[in-house]
C-alpha cells in the first residue's frame, strides 16, 4: 500500500486546526476525510475504507475517548488522539480507551506526519500478520523465526545472537514469565550458577533496542523476584 491509497480521517471541533492537519498530510500524499465531532466520525467509517484516524479529545455531541471506544467495537485501524492536555494521566486514559498514540497541541507538523507513519506502518505491514506461524507479534513488537529479524513499529532491531535468543524464548510463550536461571540455561545451554548479572545486563541492552522508554518498558517486563517476561499486547 503507498500513500495514495491510504485514506486519513481527521477530526476536530477547531474547523482551522482540521485543515492544517488535512494540509500537513495531503502534502505527504495521503487523501484526507474531514469530521468535526465523534458522530461524524462513526458516520464516514461506515462509508469510506479509512486506514487511520487522529481525533481531538474535546468535542461536541461525541467526544474523542467515547469515539475510540465505538471505533473499537468493529475497527482496529490506528487511532492517534490530539488533545490540549499533557498530563501522562490524560495520556494513559487515552491508551487505556484504545488509541495507539496520543500527541498534545500545540505539536510540530513533523512530529505529527512522523507519528502518522509510524502507525500505518504497523497497521499496514503488520496488521495482516498476527496469524502467521512464523511471526511472534505483540503490539508493535515482531519477531519472524524464519529470517530471525526483529522490529519494532516497523522498524528493524539490530540484535546479537544472545539477545535474539532471549527474545524467541520469551515471545514464544508471551506472558510467562522465565527466571534469570531458565533464561541462562536456555541460552547458554549450561547450567546456571550465579549468572544474575550476565542475564540482567542482556536484558538492559535489549530494552535499549526495542523500548521508547527503557525505564519504563512496555514489552521486556520484570516481574521483581521472579524473572522476565514479554507483554501480551493485541495488534
Amino acid at each position: 500500500m503507498n500513500e495514495k491509497e491510504i485514506n486519513i480521517l481527521v477530526c476536530d471541533d477547531d474547523i482551522h486546526i482540521v485543515e492544517a492537519i488535512s494540509i500537513f498530510l495531503s502534502q505527504e500524499g495521503y487523501k484526507i476525510f474531514k469530521a468535526y465531532d465523534g458522530l461524524q466520525v462513526l458516520d464516514l467509517l461506515k462509508q469510506e475504507k479509512i486506514h487511520l484516524v487522529i481525533l481531538d479529545i474535546m468535542m461536541p455531541k461525541l467526544d474523542g475517548l467515547q469515539s475510540t471506544l465505538k471505533i473499537r467495537d468493529d475497527y482496529n485501524i490506528p487511532i492517534i488522539l490530539v488533545s490540549a492536555k499533557s498530563e501522562d494521566t490524560d495520556k494513559i486514559i487515552g491508551l487505556n480507551f484504545g488509541a495507539d498514540d496520543y500527541l498534545t497541541k500545540p505539536f510540530n507538523p513533523l512530529e505529527l506526519i512522523a507519528r502518522v507513519k509510524s502507525q500505518l506502518r504497523r497497521y499496514t505491514r503488520l496488521g495482516s500478520l498476527k496469524q502467521t506461524k512464523h511471526l511472534c507479534v505483540t503490539g508493535g513488537l515482531v519477531l519472524n523465526l524464519d529470517t530471525k529479524e526483529t522490529s519494532v513499529d516497523g522498524e528493524n532491531i539490530a540484535l546479537t545472537p544472545t539477545e535474539l535468543k532471549i527474545l524467541t524464548l520469551l515471545m514464544q510463550h508471551m506472558g510467562k514469565v522465565y527466571s534469570i536461571h531458565e533464561i541462562y540455561e536456555y541460552v547458554w545451554e549450561e547450567e546456571a550458577y550465579a549468572v544474575e548479572n550476565t542475564v540482567a545486563v542482556h536484558i538492559r541492552r535489549m530494552r535499549e533496542k526495542i523500548e521508547i522508554d527503557p525505564k519504563n518498558p512496555k514489552y521486556l517486563k520484570v516481574v521483581w523476584g521472579i524473572g522476565y517476561k514479554i507483554e501480551k499486547y493485541d495488534m
